[in-house]
């Protein structure tokens, strides 16, 4: 039988089909497969009081207690890098995309430059803040983890900024400029607000990548059953607990070790569906 070119076509198609079909399965199937392992194997140790209570005495050999300075910790850690990687971030897009131009110099070097930090492992930033701190005389503190992971978010968050003001139709600037507007005025109250859906977006995936991420930490926050009062206290975090936690040979604290990635996994799925709910009601002040 003789495949005609049009029969051809079709069978690529379906061929095509049948692969994007078993691609978006592979992905949903992974979630499904990673929040079901974590779900099943914390659930026997997930409770009021692992997330109500500090450890207490004899904790980490499966007595009383629970993870309260974990989670207040890489909330502490995660919110505190991402406002201060919002302050850099945003004024770098918005110098590149409205003062000096888009497809200018500078904004190629910008560019080039926040995607090669993009690349450098989260174990490398974890290494520069441990010599930064020790430069500045720090400690392990929730200061010096807040700074090396706004390092970690910066170019996640930069060029997810980026992507979305340069999507902005350039009539929309101009007839700003025409009405009188200086680029100051244009950056902050024509092109943040039109692309205001998109650069929340980006701050959330940028708090999502610093909360779980463990390298980044391992060397600066410390560790403490304490939760921190102040920026010199170290600080536990979520990912740092799952790590110390699985490494014991207890099989109750290895559970809890398990209750604590349930936990983050809960923050990080909460953050995402935050990002699309904010996003769908700040879209509505944006000119189609």
């Amino acid at each position: 039988m003789k495949l005609t070119g049009i029969s051809i076509r079709k069978l690529e198609e379906d061929v095509f089909k049948v692969l994007m079909r078993l691609a978006t399965s592979i992905v949903i199937g992974s979630l499904v497969l990673i929040i079901g392992i974590v779900a099943i194997k914390g659930y026997s140790s997930l409770n009021i009081d692992m997330l109500t209570q500090t450890p207490k005495g004899g904790y980490y050999l499966g007595k009383s207690g629970g993870i309260l300075n974990a989670i207040v910790g890489s909330l502490y850690v995660g919110l505190g890098a991402t406002l201060l990687a919002m302050m850099i971030s945003l004024p770098v897009v918005l110098y590149v995309n409205v003062f000096v131009g888009p497809r200018s110099l500078i904004a190629r070097i910008v560019r080039f430059t926040i995607d090669l930090l993009w690349g450098v492992p989260s174990i490398v930033y974890g290494a520069f803040g441990f010599i930064l701190m020790l430069f500045l005389g720090m400690r392990a503190s929730l200061g010096a983890a807040i700074i090396t992971v706004a390092f970690l978010e910066l170019p996640v968050m930069v060029r997810a900024m980026d992507e979305v003001v340069r999507m902005v139709p350039v009539e929309i600037a101009e007839a700003s400029y025409g009405l009188g507007a200086t680029r100051l005025e244009t950056a902050f109250k024509v092109i943040v607000r039109q692309t205001m859906p998109g650069l929340i977006t980006a701050v959330l995936i940028a708090f999502g990548r610093g909360i779980g991420d463990t390298a980044s930490v391992l060397f600066t926050a410390g560790f403490t059953d304490r939760i921190p009062t102040s920026l010199g206290d170290p600080a536990a975090t979520l990912p740092l607990a799952i790590f110390f936690q699985l490494g014991t040979p207890y099989p109750a604290v290895q559970g809890r070790a398990y209750a604590a990635a349930a936990v983050l996994t809960l923050i990080v799925l909460s953050v995402s569906i935050a990002s699309r709910l904010i996003s769908r009601y700040f879209a509505r002040n944006t000119v189609e």
